[in-house]
């Protein structure tokens, strides 16, 4: 395939200024490859990037923005055959070192030698270059092929799907028949909510604040959804699990209350998996967990191959990302995109943004 010399990309040149500007386009390492981006999502995790910061960013008017990411390759490194030209690929965000204590026991989005790329680690639009743009370089072990039936804008959501999976492997992994509660219908929360179900869990309960959400998680498996504005959360899930609780509660809201409402409505020597960042600092009555015997875990990502299980639970038509898909863009509009995103415009949940348009 012809490769240019040039392309588009979201450069970040201060908190709150990302422009799109003309970069070289980058040459793949021996254990790269050279992806041509279809499709980039907008995450709520790139805001944060462009307002606050992400540890061991890149460096301001280099570093490019944006990590969920598919599209084609169209060259490869020397030593790469695990993958041809003209694959079809998604991509996940970390690659880590390989060689640190965390790394070799799977747990690379926790690498203890986050950021530093002489070591080799790399992770895509949050310490190395990302995906809006219009061609970006990746490692061989952060590529997955994507299945023909799955298009570049659904496959986008499988980072989403992966973080889902992993926090609920790092509770335990093993749900079937458990009670679990999701609280916050957002993305993360509507992706474990169909995992919760193709998991075998009991009974899924989703808790939010908007209707149309919960509605949609409904159709997405949740077999109970609680307005919190209308209903008083804690009866009703005491009244779906027979007073005890929710086996294993998903937070997925990340806001000022979410972590009190896991902590009222986990069961007795149950499960809490931490999936939200905050936007500030929480308070929350811990010793509820300390005497009752909860457990709380927390994940950072989509570790130990996560994403691969959830794109082949995608593939099998188990999870899909076609409902969180709400609005698109070409990259020349990102700044638009976002306003959509942060402000919700007509109901914005997944904003995709094209880079060859």
């Amino acid at each position: 395939m012809e490769i240019p010399k040039k392309m588009r990309a979201a450069v970040l040149y201060d908190f709150n200024d990302y422009r799109i500007v003309e970069r070289d386009v980058p040459s793949p390492g021996p254990d790269e490859v050279l992806v041509k981006i279809d499709a980039c999502g907008i995450c709520g995790t790139d805001v944060k990037v462009i307002t606050q910061g992400m540890p061991n960013m890149g460096p301001m008017g280099e570093f490019i923005i944006g990590h969920e990411y598919a599209g084609t390759i169209i060259a490869k490194g020397d030593t790469v055959d695990e993958f041809d030209i003209g694959n079809r690929v998604v991509v996940e965000i970390h690659k880590g070192c390989g060689r640190c204590r965390n790394c070799i026991m799977g747990q690379y989005t926790a690498c203890l030698n986050y950021g530093d790329t002489s070591k080799g680690h790399r992770a895509n639009g949050l310490t190395t270059n990302g995906g809006f743009a219009q061609y970006a370089v990746n490692h061989v072990n952060t590529l997955y092929n994507l299945p023909d039936h799955i298009t570049f804008d659904e496959s986008i959501t499988i980072t989403t799907a992966g973080t889902c999976l992993y926090g609920i492997d790092m509770a335990g992994g093993y749900i079937p028949g458990d009670n679990v509660l999701i609280i916050g219908p957002g993305p993360i929360g509507l992706m474990s909510t169909q995992l919760a179900k193709a998991l075998g869990a009991g009974k899924v309960i989703l808790s939010g604040t908007r209707d149309e959400r919960l509605e949609l998680g409904k159709k997405l498996g949740a077999d109970y959804i609680i307005n919190v504005k209308k209903e008083n959360l804690n009866d009703r899930v005491k009244e779906l699990t027979d007073g005890l609780g929710a086996d294993l509660v998903l937070e997925a809201a990340g806001g000022k209350e979410s972590l009190q409402q896991a902590l009222e409505n986990v069961r007795k020597g149950g499960r809490i998996v931490i999936l939200a960042f905050y936007k500030d600092k929480v308070c929350a009555d811990i010793s509820l967990a300390v005497k009752f015997g909860v457990n709380i875990y927390t994940v950072r990502g989509e570790g130990n191959m996560s994403v691969g299980r959830a794109l082949s639970l995608m593939s099998q038509g188990r999870i899909t990302g076609k409902p969180l898909l709400t609005h698109y863009f070409p990259l020349d509009k990102l700044h638009e995109a976002f306003k959509t995103f942060v402000e919700r415009t007509d109901g914005a949940m997944k904003v995709v943004i094209h880079p060859q348009e």
